[in-house]
């Protein structure tokens, strides 16, 4: 795949090493020196008071007591004024993609928040444009003021059999990207039962990552900890982000992988998990803290990585070990401890500077020794790549949709059904394999109480196809509808409603727009995001997008939701990688078994 551009990478250490050597040993001034500050030393978990750090070339020089040696007429004096001096914070497994914004508009979002190193993995997007979307997301990462490093999708679609993709993921694909500059390796490899089936393509993947030197990402959605679980270990991928309980953390560390608990949006992880430091006493520097899923009203309000280490210092963690796990172990894992993660020569000069170490204010941030914001304002710019037309146009539905293409029929001459229904779990991926008993009406089976109605629908590329099911968790009331482009992995059209007229509208709003959410209750649109950039992301800037999203998110709450950040559910209910039972373009998806379930279990 050729490409008329290619992104620029910061310069290497090798490329600086005799500049560093010369303002190190006091021959030549430092561009920058952040003065008197305390020096937190994530290597060996250490507040030194009364250091200086010497910035040349975007690097460390060095780090000592007194840096006036090195201190030259034109050299810019930070005055750090005994603030405590920490590396830029570092999120280990994310998708920018559910900021609903470009990888320009999230780096703006999070740079105030002190994140100055992100590990994406845009297989959203390659479920809907394949691998020209990755290296659109590729080539805008590398164009940051921060380091963006880019995971290339291991899987799309997530299960094959189970979902249909608007593009697939071939090996060969996988085996290409890892000649891109900045792919630092393969994206959590979420199926999991092909690699423990043996699978030649999702081998082949792991064997181009491993053969270019670089590392497999995880993703063991089963809490079955035996053979499975060691034949997935076998086969390669290095961490896993899909712990829930202090078990899973630890199962997984004892088996030499890196165990990553997340606190996104809506994935409340780390409390669970984090106990096998704080209680067990295991090696910490084997468990990293991330995001995986925070979309853009969570980044603009509350935090990126520094709203994940105040969690867990609100967990009982030792706020240097919190610290470490969002910086050096991060760092470490992906090989580049001698790159990025700590404070430390030759390192890249990303520096936060706060008045405390448990609250974390971001007081400023540096970033390859420039300063990107200020007291919590973006202080840098963040470059757009130019995103063709085509991106633009992915919402592909054969007609316009009518209630009629949501109703589901019961048998003949029965008054009431066993379904088979979706349970949302609040603050957790997983979902529930429930049952519930429903009312029939002139022969199509009614919602009740609290189950309303699901829908795919199929939307890359037109076939009309419309996959209806029940679902309850949401508590909605009233006549209404959600619905979404946004829909991991497959990204199809999800539609979850109490009244099929109200799905109807929803749906060909998305598809007049191009993509997004919208919710409509009694024939009323009350709340729209748009998301035109492949049905997922936004390239307006992030505090425009979390207006629209927290109008969504209020939307939904006058429509009965209770739940915490109930859109995130709303937008895995297809990700046919985590248990228990999920919708797909193909049907019911039982995913303990790997089998399609009927939504009619039986008449009553």
């Amino acid at each position: 795949m050729k490409y008329d551009t290619a992104p620029t990478l910061f310069p290497s250490w090798a490329t600086s090493a005799a500049d560093l050597i010369n303002v190190a040993a006091g021959r030549a001034p430092a561009d920058t020196v952040i003065r008197g500050g305390i020096w937190v030393n994530v290597h060996t978990r250490e507040a030194l008071p009364e250091y200086s750090i010497a910035i040349k070339h975007g690097r460390i020089a060095c780090v000592v007591p007194d840096a006036s040696y090195c201190t030259g007429p034109k050299t810019e004096i930070i005055e750090a004024n005994e603030r405590y001096m920490i590396p830029g914070l570092c999120d280990g497994h994310m998708h920018i993609e559910s900021g609903m914004l470009t990888p320009a508009e999230f780096s703006a979002a999070v740079i105030p928040h002190g994140t100055t190193t992100m590990f994406t993995d845009p297989h959203e997007i390659a479920n809907v444009l394949g691998l020209e979307g990755v290296r659109f997301m590729h080539d805008e990462a590398l164009m940051q003021p921060v380091n963006i490093w880019t995971q290339m999708p291991s899987c799309a679609p997530s299960a094959p059999g189970m979902e249909t993709t608007g593009y697939e993921i071939s090996a060969e694909d996988v085996a290409e990207a890892m000649t891109w500059p900045g792919i630092i390796g393969l994206g959590e490899m979420m199926n999991f039962p092909g690699v423990i089936a043996g699978d030649s393509q999702m081998l082949a993947e792991i064997a181009a990552t491993q053969d270019a030197g670089k590392t497999v990402g995880g993703h063991y959605a089963s809490p079955d900890l035996g053979p499975n679980f060691a034949a997935y270990l076998a086969g390669g991928p290095a961490d896993d982000h899909e712990g829930v309980f202090e078990v899973d953390a630890i199962a997984r560390m004892r088996q030499g992988m890196r165990s990553m608990i997340r606190l996104g949006s809506a994935w409340y992880d780390v409390e669970t998990q984090i106990k096998a430091i704080t209680q067990k006493g295991l090696d910490s520097r084997n468990m990293i803290l991330c995001t995986d899923d925070c979309h853009s009203g969570t980044l603009v309000h509350e935090g990126h990585m520094n709203r994940v280490i105040r969690h867990a210092i609100d967990c009982g963690c030792d706020p240097l070990i919190a610290l470490q796990m969002a910086t050096i172990n991060t760092a470490t894992h992906f090989g580049l401890e001698r790159e990025i993660g700590s404070l430390t020569p030759g390192r890249r000069a990303d520096v936060i500077l706060t008045s405390d170490l448990k609250t974390l204010p971001i007081e400023r941030v540096i970033a390859r020794g420039k300063t990107v914001a200020l007291e919590g304002k973006l202080a840098a710019d963040c470059p757009h790549l130019k995103w063709p037309d085509r991106v633009r146009r992915t919402v592909h539905v054969r007609k316009i949709l009518e209630a009629i293409d949501f109703e589901i029929y019961a048998p003949k001459d029965c008054n009431r059904v066993t379904a088979n229904v979706i349970g949302v779990v609040e603050n957790q991926a997983p979902t529930k394999a429930l049952k519930r008993d429903l009312p029939v009406l002139n022969d199509i089976v009614e919602a009740a109480e609290d189950t309303c109605q699901v829908a795919l629908v199929e939307r890359h590329n037109a076939t009309g196809g419309v996959t209806n099911a029940f679902i309850t968790g949401f508590n909605y009331k009233g006549k209404m509808a959600m619905a979404s482009t946004v829909a991991h992995d497959s990204h199809h059209m999800i539609v979850v409603g109490t009244d099929r007229s109200q799905m109807a509208l929803a749906a060909n709003r998305l598809a007049e727009v191009g993509g997004g959410i919208t919710i409509f209750r009694d024939n009323t649109e009350i709340a729209l995001v748009e998301l035109p950039i492949a049905g997922l992301m936004s390239d307006r800037p992030a505090k425009d997008v979390a207006t629209q999203a927290n109008k969504m998110m209020e939307a939904m709450a006058d429509c009965g939701c209770t739940l915490n950040n109930a859109y995130m559910q709303h937008s895995l209910l297809a990700l046919v990688v985590i248990p228990e039972l999920r919708i797909s373009d193909l049907g019911l998806v039982d995913t303990r078994s790997f089998e399609f379930v009927p939504v009619l279990e039986q008449e009553i």
